[in-house]
């Protein structure tokens, strides 16, 4: 009988990372991350994504961690595992764009501090917002992965997507990620990409999606069967819903297969126990809903991802509205094609959102414009893949004149202003990052560390052993 020729598809595990920020708001903490490391080491991922998206933000704001600390454990556990996160392209971590040199330098500490992949996107798939994060990542020697925002609309035809896969090999980058946020992607339609991109790309191919319309574990097998080289999945009992597809269900899936990942179903199925009562304990507080465990299809049919779906109804609730739901949903689609028909991920599903929402309430569209709408149509967050609408661009900014060059051309460096304004707080480099990124959050995170400090100091004091 011939030999199985082995092509073993690649897992990168998203528990610390992305099925935390889906299915529990971001909330689990370093000190439930470091206890499983050892174990999780010794799985034979391709990568741990364990940091950046969400996680930054959440460990300052409500978990009162310092992020940089979190990356500096992790990488002291995993010895033998790359370590991946989530990068925003020229927002960084934030929500508006930062000038080069604040860029570059975060991607700096970031590999210094023990990530090995970045996985940069641009909410627009505007390639122009993303070569400063990929020239840092390879000056840094470490690997920048682009992610493709998946979407659907008369724009993004296979011809589109294979053009611009090209553009993103020639630009250096060392592999590409499809990232599918809303979980739009179906098994056909997925082994019909994934060969487009083969044939126009020698890049790896990495695939992220969401269980949020149910069909995400058989868009993986397809994907795979066409060509795709990593998959990214979520331990058991942080899997499913709003999260990715299960990682022992998609070993497996595989085993025996020339895709076979080779991983031990004891090992999981241990790392898989330590999770459990996590899972278990957020749902007994509530931050796990239920609700976010289901199979959502008007995902497929409106075109909305699962947390935009959530954002439009308690905006429609504070407003006394929810009658008007159903036409807030018809909605998004014509305010989605007057901005140029963006994919709908962080910020821009956040801003045709609350447009759509207005446009409804006020009963006339664009009656009452968002800043961050006005932003969209002056080209500030940069190009997006069809022209705005021009009788809409023309209401809502006037006679201005839109921006056409790459956004962050416009800024200027920033860094020297950030170490000015965070020098009282300043204990470590990477302190100005954090600052740079939240101000606000940043201070009071650094007011709150100063104060344990001084305690642990006062503790020290009276206890005769320590020498003062």
């Amino acid at each position: 009988m011939a030999e199985i020729e082995k092509k073993p598809v690649k897992i990168v595990e998203t528990v610390l990372r992305d099925a935390h920020q889906s299915l529990l708001a971001t909330r689990m903490t370093t000190e439930q991350m470091l206890p499983i490391v050892d174990k999780m080491d010794r799985v034979g991922y391709h990568a741990v994504e364990c940091w950046g998206g969400a996680t930054f933000d959440a460990c300052l704001r409500f978990l009162k961690e310092d992020p940089w600390d979190r990356l500096r454990k992790l990488r002291a556990g995993f010895k033998n595992t790359k370590l991946q996160m989530l990068f925003r392209g020229q927002n960084i971590l934030g929500y508006n764009h930062y000038a080069d040199d604040v860029v570059e330098y975060f991607v700096q500490k970031s590999i210094a501090n023990g990530i090995d992949i970045i996985r940069i996107f641009d909410c627009l798939n505007d390639l122009r917002n993303l070569q400063t994060s990929v020239k840092a990542a390879k000056k840094e020697k470490g690997h920048a992965q682009i992610a493709l925002c998946y979407t659907l609309g008369d724009a993004y035809t296979l011809d589109y997507w294979k053009e611009i896969a090209k553009r993103i090999e020639d630009m250096g980058a060392d592999s590409i990620c499809i990232k599918d946020m809303a979980g739009l992607l179906t098994p056909y339609r997925a082994e019909e990409l994934v060969r487009a991109l083969k044939e126009s790309t020698q890049l790896p191919i990495d695939l992220h999606t969401h269980y949020t319309s149910g069909v995400a574990s058989m868009t993986y097998l397809k994907a795979v069967e066409a060509g795709c080289d990593i998959i990214d999945t979520a331990m058991s009992p942080l899997a499913l819903g709003t999260s990715q597809p299960a990682t022992e269900v998609m070993v497996e899936t595989f085993r025996g297969t020339k895709y076979d990942t080779g991983y031990d179903q004891n090992l999981l199925a241990e790392i898989a126990d330590y999770f459990r009562p996590i899972r278990e304990k957020a749902l007994e507080t509530g931050l796990l809903n239920p609700k976010v465990l289901g199979v959502n299809i008007k995902t497929l049919q409106y075109q909305v991802p699962g947390g935009m779906l959530s954002n439009l109804v308690s905006q429609l609730k504070e407003a006394g509205a929810e009658d008007k739901y159903y036409q807030v949903l018809e909605e998004v689609p014509r305010v989605r094609k007057d901005f140029g028909e963006p994919p709908l991920v962080t910020p821009s599903s956040q801003i045709v959102g609350t447009q759509a929402v207005l446009n409804v309430l006020s009963g006339e569209r664009y009656k009452m414009v968002t800043k961050e709408s006005k932003k969209i149509l002056m080209g500030e967050f940069g190009q997006t893949v069809k022209p705005f609408n021009p009788e809409v661009q023309k209401k809502v900014i006037g006679d201005e004149k839109p921006i056409t060059c790459r956004p962050a051309d416009l800024i200027a460096p920033e860094l020297p202003k950030f170490e000015k304004a965070c020098a009282q707080w300043k204990q470590q480099d990477e302190d100005v990052l954090s600052y740079a990124l939240f101000p606000k959050v940043a201070e009071e995170f650094f007011k709150y560390r100063e104060a344990q400090q001084t305690k642990v100091d006062g503790t020290m004091a009276k206890d005769k052993s320590y020498p003062v």
